[in-house]
Parts: structure tokens; sequence; C-alpha cells
């Protein structure tokens, strides 16, 4: 185990915190790809099925580079326990229904990623749990939804893709007077610019596919929380089996390393796209975490250190025709380029209204904020003037 101090700084636990050496005292850290262990008697295969934590069983249940993984994160993060998981949805599946049962009361913000919509609208209302969806920027709302006994609340702050705020800081309180647990999932602020936990949120959320990798490499989760919660959570991880490869976790540490570096550059870039794009003539409007224009600017400054990575930009009609506009824009890109993914070192861009967000209606999507001109950036490492560059010439084309 690891003989580190404790008093760490955040940059440093990122590059070393968690980390197991074997008998052969690498530098980067091992890659343990292996489903199960072997015991040197039946006796000792007994003692280990105990199950408190002290021998590893089986990679189903925890691997000695997936817990590298899951300790680095949950130091940098502030939470106890860190649950690894394959993708992150499955941590999201497996933060609601691990805590759910039938007959339990949700409520959860609307401004949402599709998948996390389905799973507490859709799916939570199949197994017999109430499900609120609420407009999560306006305190009224929460008040009235949390004015009964309610079991858990999940949100997204900033959303995806249009970057609404909750104000976790009057939430919170009001999510624990009622009796719930607070679910966040702070995939866009990344746990680098706002740390949900110091609002008194119970559990942290992450696609590590997103910003933790950064590169485009491979899939995975995250559950953040305290040991109560983990108690709770830890059997249905257990039987259900959302685990992460160790391969993955391996990857996943490497991105942990550069995760400041990276996202902070990122934010840097973003500012600058994001002014450029809020003078175009051909954009109608932008979002951004870190311009004075979001309509929640005053709220962001207090929860996050930096506007993030992600813009969300919404172009003007060209001959009546927003969706034209939008494809005209992202088909012209030489250097960012069309994905749905995002938090990568390459700049991508995508169209939420026919990929992240199509299975919603017009209406749903219009509620929302999510128009046919819309869409949505994540600024990647590249020189921030390229990045306008290659935006620009597709902008031209349409003024």
């Amino acid at each position: 185990m690891s003989d580190l101090p404790d008093d760490l700084n955040p940059a440093t636990q990122l590059v070393h915190g968690g980390t197991r050496r074997s008998q052969f005292e690498e530098t980067s850290e091992a890659i343990f790809l292996t489903s199960g262990f072997v015991y040197g008697s039946a006796e000792a295969a007994e003692a280990a099925f105990v199950n408190d934590g002290s021998r590893f069983v089986y990679s189903r249940f925890r691997n000695p580079t997936v817990a590298m993984f899951e300790d680095r994160l949950a130091q940098y993060e502030g939470f106890p326990r860190c649950f690894a998981t394959a993708s992150g949805m499955a941590a999201v599946h497996a933060a609601v229904f691990g805590l759910l049962k039938a007959g339990d009361r949700l409520v959860a913000s609307r401004a949402l990623f599709g998948s996390c919509l389905y799973i507490v609208s859709d799916l939570a209302r199949r197994f017999g749990i109430e499900s609120v969806i609420i407009d999560g920027t306006k305190h009224e709302e929460w008040e009235k939804a949390l004015s009964v006994p309610t079991n858990l609340v999940f949100l997204e702050t900033p959303s995806n893709p249009c970057l609404e705020v909750v104000d976790l800081e009057h939430v919170v309180p009001l999510a624990h007077k009622a009796g719930a647990k607070v679910v966040v999932d702070n995939v866009f602020a990344t746990p680098v610019l706002q740390k949900p936990r110091q609002y008194g949120v119970d559990v942290v959320v992450y696609s590590a596919t997103k910003h933790i990798d950064g590169q485009g490499r491979c899939l995975g989760g995250a559950i953040l929380c305290d040991d109560e919660v983990a108690a709770q959570l830890a059997p249905y991880l257990r039987h259900t089996g959302p685990a992460m490869s160790p391969f993955n976790a391996w990857v996943l540490l490497k991105g942990l390393e550069t995760l400041e570096l990276r996202v902070k550059a990122q934010s840097a870039s973003a500012l600058a796209v994001a002014t450029f794009l809020e003078n175009h003539p051909a954009v109608e409007r932008v979002l951004y975490a870190g311009l004075d224009s979001h309509p929640q600017r005053a709220l962001l400054k207090k929860q996050m250190k930096a506007g993030s990575n992600l813009i969300c930009f919404h172009l003007k009609p060209v001959n009546g025709d927003a969706k034209a506009a939008a494809f005209a824009t992202l088909n012209g890109l030489k250097i960012v380029k069309i994905s749905n993914n995002l938090g990568d070192s390459k700049s991508l861009a995508t169209h939420p209204s026919t990929t992240t967000h199509q299975r919603l209606t017009v209406e749903e999507k219009a509620i929302l904020g999510i128009g046919p001109g819309t869409i949505r950036l994540s600024v990647g490492l590249e020189d921030a003037d390229d990045i306008i560059a290659d935006l620009k010439r597709g902008l031209d084309t349409l003024v």
C-alpha cells in the first residue's frame, strides 16, 4: 500500500493517489488482467469470502487496478468511497436503482442527458417508483416538489446540452429535509471545476468516458459517496455486475494524471471560442458558463471555478431553416470533428436535436431549449485560434 503523506494537494493526488505497486516496484501502475484470484489453502479461501475488502476474490467485486482508480478519484473528489462502473450510464443506473425500491419517490430536474431522463422517468415508473420531473432552475418548483417526503433527488449541473444550472445551496437542504439523498451528475463541470460535496451532495456520478479519460479511448463510470450510501450500493453493484474492466481502469488512471492540465487549458480556449461565437452574425445565442451573458452567471461563478470546455450555441435560420444552417456548419468543419462524445482532447461538435436528444418530442426539446439550430461544442486541446478559424469557415457561409 501507499506510504504517501495524507495532506497531498489535489494535483498531486491525481498523479499518485491510490497507487498499489506489485513486488516488481513498477513506475507505471500495473494492469491486473485477471478475472479471479487463487488461495494457498481452502482455509484461506474461506477467510477471503468474509468480504471485508482485505482480499481480492473476483474482479466483478474488486480488482487491484480498478481499486487504484477508485481510490485516486475518491481522494481527489473528497469522498470516502468510489465505485467504478463499466460506463457512465451504468453509474447513473446503479446510483438510482441501488438506492430506491417500488413505492419510493424520486424528484429530478428535467434538463438531463437523454439516457438519464429515460432512467429517472420511463424506467423508474415502470418499476413502481413515483417520478416527479421539474424545472431545476426554479426555486419554487424544488420547494413544491420537496414539500412532501422524498427518497431521491437526481440532477445535472450544468446540464446537457444547454448548460442550465441548479442552485445546490438551495436544493440540497430542501432534499435532506424531505428525507432524500441527492445524486448529482457532475460530468460537464468535472471534479476539477466543481465539488458538489461541499454543498452536502450525497452522491456524485461521472461518465469517466468523457474528461477523465479525455482521449476517446474507453468507456467507464464512477459513483462517489460516503460509507452509509456505499453500504446500500455495494450489494446492488456486486450482484448486478456493472464492473469496470481492469484495462479500462488503467487507461483512466493515466487520464487522471493529466485531468487538471487538460480541463484548465480547454476551459481557457473555450472562453476564447465562446467570445468569438457570441460576436458572429450567424449565431443567434451562445450559452457558456464563463460568459457574463449566461443567464445564471452569478450562480455559476459561485459553484464553479471556471467555465469548462462545453459550449452550446444556437444558429439563426437560413431561409427559414435552422437545421440546414446547423448541418452546413457541421459539414464545413475540418478540425472540429462531428461526434456525440465530449471531454476529448480533440474538439467535437454534435447536433443534439438529431443525436443525443433525438428521442424527445419537438415540444420536449423546446422546453429544454434544444432547437433545430442548436450545436453543442466540446473544445479540445488544439490551438484556440485554429478552432475559431475552423468554425468561422462554416459560419461565414451562412451570412
